[in-house]
């Protein structure tokens, strides 16, 4: 397991490896559901939309208020990937994005995907959202706020986000799969073969 600093935007993430504990800092879109789906329908229509290439998308939605015209973020918690899932491999190539960021993790077809696609996927705890809130700097730019502050899309500035663990790497590496094909194993050996 290797330490990895990056800074965004990021270019490449072909020499990640699953294990790898990386920490980010620099600029990071947070989006999920409704973000996601606005995104890949204005793009495709030809409509402007927030240019994210190169930063990572953390699936999260942050709690925030506005105080005296700027934003205060209270909370930021990483969502459970598998709901961004089935449109991720579309929202990765239209926005030229290398790295997701979430909870969970995505099927192995979605995996593939992403690899096809040259990104990886880097798992934050679910339950650290204090911890998370002390690499947080500021808030950059937010649109699309009429889908609701969580559903909005988030341009955030972090200070060695992390630790974030690649779990999913260009060369096939799949933690949650080799979790997944562990037990399967494990339980056909204790069921004896059945």
């Amino acid at each position: 397991m290797r330490t990895i600093h990056l800074t965004t935007p990021i270019s490449k993430v072909d020499d990640l490896r699953i294990g790898d504990q990386v920490y980010v800092s620099g600029l990071i879109a947070i989006l999920r559901d409704q973000a996601q789906k606005r995104f890949i329908e204005a793009k495709t229509m030809g409509l402007w939309v927030p240019d994210i290439e190169g930063l990572p998308i953390f699936h999260c939605g942050p709690l925030a208020y506005m105080d005296d015209g700027r934003w205060v973020i209270k909370s930021i918690g990483p969502t459970t990937s598998a709901r961004m899932e089935k449109d991720l491999p579309i929202l990765i190539r239209l926005s030229g994005v290398k790295m997701i960021i979430g909870k969970g993790g995505v099927s192995r077809n979605i995996a593939d995907e992403m690899i096809k696609l040259g990104a990886v996927y880097c798992a934050y705890p679910g339950g650290a959202s204090a911890f998370l809130l002390k690499t947080f700097r500021k808030v950059v730019n937010v649109y699309w706020l009429d889908l609701g502050i969580p559903e909005a899309l988030w341009i955030l500035e972090f200070e060695d986000l992390g630790p974030l663990t690649v779990a999913i790497d260009l060369q096939g590496g799949n933690i949650y799969s080799q979790v997944e094909d562990n037990v399967k194993r494990m339980l056909s050996k204790l069921l004896g073969g059945r």
